[in-house]
């Protein structure tokens, strides 16, 4: 049973220094370590406030590489937080946009875990082997069970994880979420019609970054 589309959750050592990945646009350079902003429109205290994630590539290369890409490629604009289980998971990574998603929908092959699936550790979700694309989640707790069935953590929130536990819960007494091939062929103008309050992400970007 697995993160994307099942009701409950079922990851290559990378060197020092930066390595050369190709992407549409050209060769980009991958950090060893980056910190990815999700700003966004939960309100904590009134105000509201962005998850911070800090990236270390050593723990999870390829995805931490295919994170790296589509944050540049403006995957997680606008992307809403689809799925929220109470003291498991918050996951979230379908774009707002039907054509981002046909865009990102080839898969990586799995990383090997190399860190454990602790609080606050942010790891691709999947519907199987091999099948990882735009979809993360968020570990509200300790899921060590999960390092098992191949989820590799990427990193860890390093701010805002008062803002991840705030989200709004968008199908109460249904685990699996909201339905996730509807989102991602009609997008946001779906999901926002059908879940108004729905929490979103505003603005997603590498952090100390100008593009």
């Amino acid at each position: 049973m697995y993160i994307k589309s099942a009701i409950a959750l079922s990851a290559l050592a990378i060197g020092f220094g930066q390595e050369e990945m190709m992407a549409d646009e050209g060769t980009i350079a991958i950090p060893e370590e980056y910190t990815v902003v999700f700003e966004t429109d939960i309100l904590v205290d009134g105000r509201m406030t962005p998850i911070e994630v800090n990236i270390t590539s050593q723990f999870a290369p390829l995805g931490a590489e295919q994170l790296y890409k589509m944050v540049k490629d403006g995957v997680y604009q606008d992307a809403c937080f689809f799925r929220v289980v109470p003291d498991f998971v918050l996951q979230f990574g379908i774009a707002a946009d039907p054509a981002m998603n046909e865009r990102w929908s080839t898969p990586i092959i799995d990383d090997p875990v190399e860190i454990s699936n602790t609080e606050g550790t942010v790891a691709f979700a999947s519907a199987g082997p091999d099948t990882r694309t735009t979809q993360l989640f968020i570990n509200y707790q300790d899921n060590k069970a999960l390092d098992m069935q191949g989820f590799a953590p990427m990193g860890q929130v390093v701010s805002g994880m008062d803002a991840a536990r705030a989200v709004y819960n968008p199908s109460p007494g249904k685990p699996g979420g909201v339905d996730q091939q509807q989102y991602e062929r009609k997008g946001n103008s779906w999901l926002k019609t059908k879940i108004p309050k729905i929490n979103c992400i505003t603005k997603c970007y590498i952090k100390g970054e100008t593009d």
